[in-house]
């Protein structure tokens, strides 16, 4: 359910939105749809654009993959996470689990068969929404 919860905030707020204004489009009718659309999109699992696959990632050199970082759109927590690291966000790899069934399948391995994210392994041991600094620490090494 959680990988389709962009269609609710997208049919829910075209209903609010329809419903208080009587279906006719008015200033407020388009608020309520964009803040709803800007929702959608947040949550929607391309909210990034493709992400890379675990596949991908582990043909990498192991220079190359020392922080990977499993995530998924509209998680608070995951956002967080890329926030603080800043530029260095980008030395890390990041893999969608909503966009590759082996990744989720694997955070649901290291996490008693949930899917927890952020789940971030670094130099192969995974951690469970590790605090931003740990990660950062990781990434300058």
């Amino acid at each position: 359910m959680q990988r389709w919860i962009w269609l609710v905030w997208l049919a829910g707020g075209v209903l609010l939105a329809g419903s208080t204004s009587g279906w006719r489009v008015t200033p407020w009718s388009l608020l309520i749809v964009a803040v709803a659309g800007a929702l959608a999109w947040w949550t929607s699992p391309r909210s990034r654009g493709r992400s890379k696959r675990l596949a991908d990632v582990m043909e990498l050199p192991e220079d190359q993959r020392r922080v990977i970082v499993y995530w998924r759109p509209g998680c608070i927590y995951c956002e967080r996470l890329r926030s603080s690291l800043g530029a260095d966000a980008e030395r890390a790899q990041w893999i969608n689990i909503w966009q590759d069934p082996d990744a989720a399948a694997y955070v649901r391995s290291v996490n008693d068969g949930n899917e927890v994210v952020p789940t971030v392994v670094i130099d192969s041991q995974p951690h469970t929404n590790p605090e931003p600094s740990e990660v950062q620490a990781a990434l300058a090494r």
